[in-house]
C-alpha cells in the first residue's frame, strides 16, 4: 500500500475542531506504557481531558500502567468510537507525549476536570486510586469523512493545547 504525502497543511483551528470532536467520540481510552524491562503494555480507562488537551485518569498506584508511569513516564493513548463498522468513514486520535501521577493540587485540578466529564464520579468510592495526567507532544488524527479517505494528519501540541501541523499522509489501495 503506498503512502502518499501531501503538502496540504491544515490550520491549526481546523486541527483543534477534530481534535476535540475526536475526544469527544469515546469517554474510554487505551493507555500505552513501557515497563522498565521495555515490554510495552495497555490499559484502558475512562479519561477526560482539557482545553490544552491534557487528559486525565484515575488508577490503582500499584496497577502495572501506574508503575510503569512511575520508572518511564513516556506514554501513548489512543481515543476511537468501538461502534464503527467495517467498510464505513473511520476515525480516531493517537496522541504521543509523557504521564505522570498526580499530586497535591495538580490531582485536585485533574479531578475537576474528571468530574466536569463524569458527574456521577464519587471520590469516596476510589479511596487509594491516583490521578495521572497526559501531556501530549504530538497527535496523529485520522477522520475519513473530515479529511478523506486514508488520510492520517500528524500535528506538534504547544505547551497550551495549540495544534500545528507537521504532515499528511494518504494511504492508497494498489492498483
Amino acid at each position: 500500500m503506498p503512502i502518499e504525502r501531501s503538502r496540504r497543511r491544515i490550520a491549526s483551528e481546523r486541527l483543534g475542531t477534530l481534535t476535540r470532536r475526536l475526544l469527544n467520540a469515546s469517554s474510554l481510552c487505551a493507555i500505552a506504557t513501557i515497563s522498565p524491562g521495555g515490554r510495552a503494555h495497555v490499559n484502558t480507562a475512562y479519561f477526560a481531558w482539557s482545553p490544552s488537551l491534557e487528559l486525565v485518569w484515575f488508577s490503582e498506584p500499584h496497577s502495572r500502567h501506574s508503575r510503569n508511569v512511575r520508572a518511564n513516564p513516556s506514554a501513548a493513548v489512543a481515543v476511537y468510537d468501538s461502534n464503527q463498522s467495517w467498510g464505513r468513514p473511520d476515525r480516531g486520535i493517537q496522541l504521543f507525549g509523557r504521564s505522570r501521577e498526580q499530586a497535591g493540587k495538580h490531582a485536585q485540578d485533574a479531578e475537576r476536570i474528571y468530574t466536569k466529564r463524569f458527574p456521577d464520579y464519587a471520590p469516596h468510592a476510589s479511596t487509594g486510586y491516583r490521578f495521572y495526567r497526559f501531556r501530549p507532544t504530538r497527535v496523529k488524527l485520522f477522520d475519513e469523512r473530515a479529511l478523506g479517505g486514508g488520510t492520517f494528519v500528524t500535528a506538534r501540541v504547544g505547551p497550551d493545547g495549540a495544534l500545528s501541523w507537521q504532515r499528511t499522509e494518504i494511504y492508497r489501495a494498489a492498483p
